[in-house]
């Protein structure tokens, strides 16, 4: 019988194995490494995507934002001017009443009563004067209080004093009213009914 020697056959074999899975092992780390560079990349520029995008929405925030406060300061002088319009308006509707004022303080004074001083404050009125008798201040008051114009009289002060010259008894008086339009005292009446 011959003999074979399959050393050296069985050797080249296992360098052919051993190259081959050398090059299948430098085969695969190449791929997976340009696997890895193309997640790399390809997640980059998913961020620089977003990341523009994000600046995209900054910049329409900032605009937004600018606007929004065009528009505040466009309410705050909307509400100035409204306020204006309204303390306008109040002035238009007030100017008549210091005449029915004056006009309400003629018919409501009796004979025998006179003033000496008036002082208004907002709807609020400070009347003094004098009366012959403490019967024509309550006369008074009477009329204040029957008055479209005036309502609430409230008397402070009543005080009797003597005239050097005609040593007759003066009553002198300080007195608070409210002024208000006709339809404020129809409206007052009608809560008090309720």
């Amino acid at each position: 019988m011959t003999c074979i020697n399959l050393l050296p056959w069985r050797e080249m074999q296992r360098k052919e194995r051993r190259r081959q899975f050398a090059s299948v092992a430098f085969g695969a780390v190449v791929l997976m490494g340009a696997i890895v560079l193309y997640v790399h990349m390809h997640m980059d520029g998913l961020i620089d995507h977003q990341q523009g995008r994000n600046a995209f929405l900054q910049k329409q925030i900032k605009q937004v934002d600018a606007q929004i406060k065009e528009i505040k300061d466009l309410e705050s002088q909307r509400k100035k001017l409204l306020a204006r319009m309204n303390i306008i308006q109040q002035l238009q509707s007030n100017r008549p009443q210091i005449v029915h004022l004056f006009d309400e303080m003629v018919k409501t004074l009796p004979d025998g009563v006179y003033l000496t001083r008036m002082k208004q404050s907002g709807n609020s009125l400070e009347v003094k004067g004098a009366a012959q008798s403490n019967a024509r201040v309550s006369a008074f008051m009477r009329n204040l209080d029957a008055s479209k114009w005036l309502t609430k009289p409230r008397l402070d002060v009543i005080q009797a004093d003597k005239t050097k010259q005609e040593k007759a008894r003066v009553s002198k008086f300080t007195l608070q009213v409210k002024q208000i339009a006709p339809d404020d005292k129809v409206r007052d009446k009608s809560e008090k009914k309720k």
